[in-house]
């Protein structure tokens, strides 16, 4: 009995972990959508807000052209820098962070949704390499080993 019980417990929290991770994503992909002034729209010496600038994707802007200009390094640097700011790249990118988001949260084909999870969380790790704070992790690889508890639970 006492093992059905922590077998309990520790399905809810891989239920917290999995919509915990949706709604990372899923804002994500509304932030770079609209402009929310997160990580979009949010002037980086000022931190004033500009919701819906420019750079929101619905306003003109491009998701994937900044990141992956600018934030990409080490051996992978020049594969990523040629993808920024084409337009299939961002659509597959924005499509995934949606589609992720909502399969995360409302716990449809997490198996898929985790998997397409790691491959993004993989690609975007190997875009920055090394990582700045440590020399192999990052929160990708760690969202991308949550994901595999995800898939597997």
């Amino acid at each position: 009995m006492a093992s059905n019980n922590k077998t309990d417990k520790s399905l809810f929290a891989w239920a917290a972990m999995r919509i915990g991770l949706g709604f990372i994503f899923l804002w994500a992909f509304l932030d770079k959508l609209l402009g929310l002034g997160f990580a979009t729209c949010r002037d980086k010496l000022t931190d004033v807000v500009s919701s819906g600038c420019s750079d929101a994707w619905l306003y003109g802007g491009s998701p994937t052209d900044g990141y992956l200009k600018f934030a990409s390094q080490g051996p992978f640097a020049d594969f990523f820098q040629r993808m920024a700011g084409q337009s299939w790249v961002d659509l597959v990118f924005m499509a995934g962070l949606a589609a992720l988001g909502v399969a995360l949260i409302l716990g449809i084909s997490l198996r898929l949704a985790s998997i397409a999870g790691i491959l993004l969380m993989i690609l975007m790790w190997s875009s920055v390499l090394p990582p700045d704070n440590n020399p192999v992790l990052d929160e990708h690889i760690i969202y991308a080993i949550a994901l595999v508890g995800i898939a597997a639970t």
